[in-house]
């Protein structure tokens, strides 16, 4: 099973047959401003449960003078988050904002998209577009430049700068993708991050996890750490209803936002300082707030007792320093105790950013189907091995192996009938060695998935010398729908 290289030098599927180039050659020898059909400027775009008539849609021309689409480079700065209920959405573009390189994957072109009027080589289409990794492929939407606004402002995202448009651009990009604007009210950050960077969603519920138990507290910090090592994006939120989104804790941090984790470091620290320190080991998570200037107030907040026990230059040499504006330090129990979801986006075999592991990938398309290739997900029933089967070998002594299930989580209808998500999950069966074909008999389980109505279930472990076969599954024969499994492992698989 051959190293894949997620970013694909293949040219993205235009969305909807919508070719960039070709319309905006169109609206420059025509000397119009594209208007799109695919997604027009009305109320359908917008709602698909109501109607709001006080929306105006209009170019960004008509709302400032000189309207660019990057103002002094990017940052979390340029993000608002407007009307909508899509924190999630936000919280991945300050994720995406931080990566140049991911960036300009997501927003190709950028010089050539820019509004430059005094170019007549660059004259103004009032056509962009951007790519998104989607089902295994990148794809490229093309959108016009109206945008919804109320008294002179816009609705959503939107830049704290009146003239800088990239964010509210791309959100409406996104909202294209799912059908309307108010599709993008419920998701993962997890999987908006998977959408920018054809990365591996990790989905990890804090409130699920026995925080009493040491070992898994530990195994957790590791895993961060190593998460972060490997240039992972990771964010954090506290879920809360979505009438107490905004509202600030006594601790500082705000419900529902999503912080980005900027840093997880193990630090043992030197004999000479342990006595003014109090330990001997610190657990530390640094985090960034992508939302504004709000911060921690609790233990190792700015001004907190924990920074004057001693100079900041041994802390600096520790680690404990900070990169940017709006970061702040944590200790890895508050980090716990605070938190309630993490949301990692891991990278494999990738260029655009430094990671020190590389993993051998296989990717499969199926589907459940009502003809027999759905049996539930009972791991005891009779038609559980009538479900898709996925044979592989790990060759060596063991092996590390990471799997992801995928479903579609945009399906026709869907503006009338919001998520249709089915509840997925996989299985992971160890079989005799000479086995070629389909599993008749049912063999020795050695993992089993979380089951849940997610557009991704992921699944990490390790695995001994052997041939193994994955079974992805719904948890309901009536489920059905198409599917992606993608699966890693530290060396060829034979997949």
């Amino acid at each position: 099973m051959p190293i894949k290289e997620t970013w694909t030098s293949i040219m993205p599927t235009a969305f909807k047959k919508q070719k960039y180039s070709s319309i905006r050659s169109e609206c420059l020898s025509k000397g119009i401003l594209f208007e799109d059909p695919e997604f027009p400027a009305n109320n359908k775009s917008i709602f698909y449960s109501k109607i709001d008539q006080e929306i105006e849609w209009k170019r960004p021309k008509e709302l400032c003078k000189v309207p660019r689409l990057v103002v002094d480079g990017v940052s979390c700065d340029d993000l608002n988050q407007g009307e909508l209920g899509n924190t999630w959405f936000v919280t991945a573009c300050a994720s995406l904002a931080l990566e140049k390189k991911l960036f300009e994957k997501v927003i190709p072109s950028i010089k050539e998209q820019e509004w430059d009027e005094k170019s007549e080589k660059n004259k103004y289409s009032g056509a962009f577009h951007f790519h998104f990794w989607r089902f295994g492929e990148w794809v490229d939407i093309v959108i016009d430049d109206r945008l919804p606004t109320k008294n002179g402002k816009l609705v959503f995202c939107h830049s704290k700068s009146r003239n800088e448009f990239w964010s509210a651009l791309l959100e409406k990009a996104y909202a294209k993708l799912y059908g309307d604007y108010e599709s993008l009210n419920d998701g993962r950050t997890a999987d908006a991050l998977v959408d920018f960077t054809g990365g591996v969603a990790e989905k990890l519920v804090l409130t699920r996890l026995d925080l009493n138990d040491d070992k898994i507290v530990e195994q957790l910090f590791y895993k961060l750490r190593e998460s972060c090592e490997n240039s992972a994006l990771m964010n954090c939120n506290i879920e809360c209803q979505k009438t107490e989104v905004g509202k600030e804790l006594p601790n500082g941090l705000i419900l529902g936002h999503g912080y980005n984790i900027t840093k997880v470091l193990d630090i043992k620290v030197e004999k000479k300082l342990q006595g003014a320190v109090g330990n001997a080991k610190l657990m530390m998570v640094r985090l960034a707030n992508p939302w504004g200037v709000k911060e921690w107030n609790g233990p190792w907040s700015d001004d907190s007792p924990e920074w004057s026990k001693i100079n900041k230059s041994e802390w600096e040499k520790m680690g404990l320093k900070f990169v940017q504006e709006g970061e702040f330090w944590m200790s890895f129990p508050d980090f716990m105790n605070t938190f309630t979801h993490i949301d990692i986006c891991h990278f494999v075999n990738t260029s655009i950013i430094s990671i020190k592991k590389t993993w051998s990938e296989a990717m499969f398309h199926g589907e459940w189907t009502v003809s027999g290739r759905n049996g539930g997900n009972d791991y005891n029933s009779a038609t559980f091995l009538s479900n898709p089967q996925y044979v592989f070998d790990i060759g060596g002594a063991q092996d590390r192996v990471m799997v992801s299930l995928e479903q579609h989580d945009i399906k026709p209808g869907r503006q009338e009938l919001g998520i249709q998500l089915n509840n997925i999950g996989f299985h992971i069966m160890k079989v005799e060695e000479n086995r070629k074909f389909r599993v008749h008999i049912v063999g020795e389980k050695v993992f089993t998935s979380e089951y849940a109505k997610s557009r991704s279930v992921f699944g990490i472990m390790i695995l001994q010398k052997g041939r193994y076969v994955i079974v992805p599954t719904t948890t309901s024969s009536d489920e059905l729908g198409p599917f992606m499994l993608r699966l890693y492992t530290g060396s060829s698989s034979g997949a």
